[in-house]
């Protein structure tokens, strides 16, 4: 997994303002939200920007349901959402938080590009972060800002991520249909891998454990779809996308049965790693509580993983929780 190139999130929060608004002049949707100033403009400008509570007032205010995009993007409701509203008081901090997960501040603010000060004070619900800002955090804790902005508007009408959208589109499918795309990639993009004067399908296939023919399908659709470019002896991976593949429930459930056959078959060879199980007995509340956990830990292995130089192997965390009884 690694990160897109960085979203020039200013630029971003512009375009946004403006699919929002769509075809109503800026004057007067600017009364339509209840400024008596064309302030339309000074956001579309980049002369001023909104707050985020702001923006998802407007948002509403345009006929967009921020509660059901938040949905939409989360894959499932949080339970913070059942009882308090995007627009309510509180609600950009407690949105702020969910996505935070066991990430410090001093690795947000990093991210970010912004001071532990600024950060801490728009987590506490001190202070509200404009658009960019807000955006940028949303990229630093969750690695899906495209998603988020998709959830909202059409990134077609988006120019800053509408070119980035269509390669993480292609590099969904492009996982789907081979799963064993991605391993190929990250592979490709370790450093040692990178400093070869030559890699042929037979040293791919060998360090990965395939087949030269599920090798060669997985570099034919990694070209097809622009993440790879053979030039002379060796394939230069051309763009890295942190592709989250949650949007098809029936192929995510492929893709998990098949990561989940990885591991047996790792197990089955003693091959190095670390594979665990435990076998419990806990109450309903402290199976929900395990479960936050579970998912906790993800986030925070993501957020190592974004952050992690350099690249030298490739690993794949292979998380399973489940209930035996009904």
């Amino acid at each position: 997994m690694c990160n897109t190139d960085r979203v020039e999130t200013a630029e971003l929060a512009q375009q946004l303002i403006r699919a929002v608004r769509g075809r109503r002049t800026q004057e007067a949707f600017s009364r339509r939200i209840g400024c008596r100033s064309n302030v339309l403009y000074t956001w579309e400008s980049g002369r001023r920007f909104p707050t985020a509570s702001r923006f998802f007032e407007v948002a509403e205010r345009a006929g967009i349901d921020t509660s059901q995009a938040l949905r939409s993007f989360f894959r499932s409701e949080p339970e913070w959402l059942t009882t308090k509203r995007l627009l309510q008081d509180g609600g950009v901090e407690r949105l702020l938080v969910e996505l935070q997960g066991h990430r410090s501040i001093s690795d947000l603010a990093r991210a970010t590009g912004k001071s532990r000060f600024a950060v801490a004070r728009w987590l506490s619900g001190q202070t509200q972060p404009r658009l960019p800002d807000f955006l940028a955090l949303v990229e630093a804790t969750s690695y899906r800002l495209l998603d988020f902005v998709a959830a909202l508007v059409d990134p077609a009408h988006l120019p800053a991520i509408h070119e980035g959208w269509r390669a993480l589109t292609a590099a969904r499918q492009a996982a789907y249909t081979s799963p064993w795309c991605h391993a190929v990639l990250r592979l490709l993009e370790t450093e040692r891998m990178a400093a070869l004067p030559h890699v042929g399908e037979a040293d791919i296939a060998a360090e990965l454990g395939l087949s030269i023919v599920e090798t060669r399908a997985a570099l034919q659709l990694l070209e097809t779809t622009g993440q790879i470019e053979r030039q002379d002896q060796r394939w230069q991976v051309q763009q890295t996308l942190n592709v989250d593949l949650a949007a098809d429930p029936e192929a995510v459930q492929r893709l998990k049965a098949w990561a989940a056959e990885i591991g047996l078959r790792r197990i089955s060879s003693a091959s190095e790693g670390l594979y665990s199980y435990n076998l419990f007995c806990v109450s309903e509340a402290d199976y929900q509580k395990l479960q936050g956990l579970h998912r906790a830990y993800f986030r925070q292995l993501r957020a190592i993983v974004a952050e992690s130089t350099p690249s030298e192997r490739v690993v794949m965390a292979n998380l399973q929780l489940f209930s035996l009884s009904r």
